[in-house]
């Protein structure tokens, strides 16, 4: 019977719901995710020393993260090859995001550290967050929700397509 309450559908979460916390302290996803095919590990992109993949608890549609294929846990352990190819994945990132889904803005960063928000705080990664002057709604303040319209597969299919063949 038909309601008037809005239903939020995010059915690849229950994966990670059913798996717990505890996953992410067993295994690293970043070392694990380029060992995977680009679809099952929600790669866009592979250069050489780093790789792009997308957030799996994103805060945007869109949300990547840029990591060293190396297991280091803060920036000033990566070699200076490592930082520039993060930082030239970094800039492709934004234009594709730009191109694929014309977003107004980016929020980018590093958190280094489980007591600096570092989620997996074992292994570097940079975010790259979209930005959309129409992306801020009640749902975060009120009921800690995050509304993000497209599954993560789509995403990663849309973004993985507009990447430059060269990675620059």
């Amino acid at each position: 019977m038909p309601d008037e309450f809005q239903r939020l559908w995010t059915p690849h979460r229950m994966a990670y719901i059913k798996a717990g916390p505890q996953v992410l302290r067993d295994a690293c996803p970043f070392c694990a995710a380029p060992a995977l095919s680009d679809e099952e590990g929600l790669l866009v992109a592979r250069g050489r020393t780093a790789y792009v993949l997308l957030n799996l608890f994103p805060y945007n549609s869109g949300h990547l993260l840029v990591c060293p294929y190396r297991h280091i846990s803060t920036y000033d352990e990566a070699t200076d090859e490592e930082v520039a190819e993060i930082g030239a994945l970094t800039q492709t990132g934004m234009r594709v995001l730009s191109a694929v889904s014309r977003c107004d803005g980016f929020n980018i960063g590093m958190n280094q550290g489980s007591i600096a928000g570092a989620g997996v705080d074992a292994h570097l990664h940079q975010h790259i967050v979209p930005r959309w002057a129409s992306d801020a709604n009640f749902f975060p303040i009120i009921a800690k929700t995050k509304a993000l319209p497209q599954l993560l597969g789509d995403v990663r299919a849309s973004i993985a397509e507009g990447w430059p063949p060269s990675g620059s």
